[in-house]
């Protein structure tokens, strides 16, 4: 039996802020200089993605909810060494890592959204070390998303369960004895 867990706003948020930074990545690195305007406007959707899931994040359905999936440290470390043990349980939101990496992601895809606004402003425009802290940005979110990935697969693999299926439909599996729901 499959059971709804993610709500359409997260799976639409997700899509969203996913498409526009892989969007800008590819016009901000890549493209020819008049990709601007791409690269702005990716910049600007991922910025509104991440406020809206922060806005859903404090309003929105159960799993949708910080309370539902941001763990504190104790519980963090505890579910990293079930994780290295084998034994972690399944979660049918985000596990306590997940939680974590998700907000690195959002914060992260908001601070290159905000530097590369304030690059365009009066008051910042052509700064060398805010167009370097932007590209750096730039780079830490590239790697979260790599981390995103690889925890995903392997979490996919661990538990026999398809994420990424389960991020286009919103379902997963019920709960079985042992899971969290």
């Amino acid at each position: 039996m499959r059971i709804r867990v993610w709500d359409g706003a997260v799976r639409t948020l997700h899509w969203v802020l996913a498409a526009s930074v892989v969007t800008a990545w590819a016009s901000g690195h890549w493209a020819p200089d008049d990709f601007d305007t791409v690269h702005h406007t990716a910049g600007y959707v991922a910025g509104a993605a991440v406020l809206l899931r922060l806005v859903w994040g404090a309003v929105g359905s159960r799993h949708a909810r910080f309370a539902q999936f941001v763990s504190n440290p104790r519980e963090v470390l505890a579910y990293a060494r079930a994780l290295r043990a084998g034994r972690e349980p399944r979660y049918l939101g985000h596990n306590p890592l997940g939680g974590w990496m998700a907000v690195m992601l959002w914060l992260t895809a908001a601070a290159v959204a905000a530097t590369g606004w304030l690059y365009t402003t009066e008051w910042l425009w052509g700064y060398g070390w805010l167009e370097a802290l932007h590209a750096g940005l730039a780079w830490v979110i590239a790697a979260l998303v790599l981390g995103h990935w690889g925890g995903v697969l392997m979490t996919s693999w661990r538990h026999r369960e398809n994420l990424v299926g389960a991020m286009f439909s919103g379902t997963k599996r019920a709960p079985e004895a042992g899971d969290i729901d």
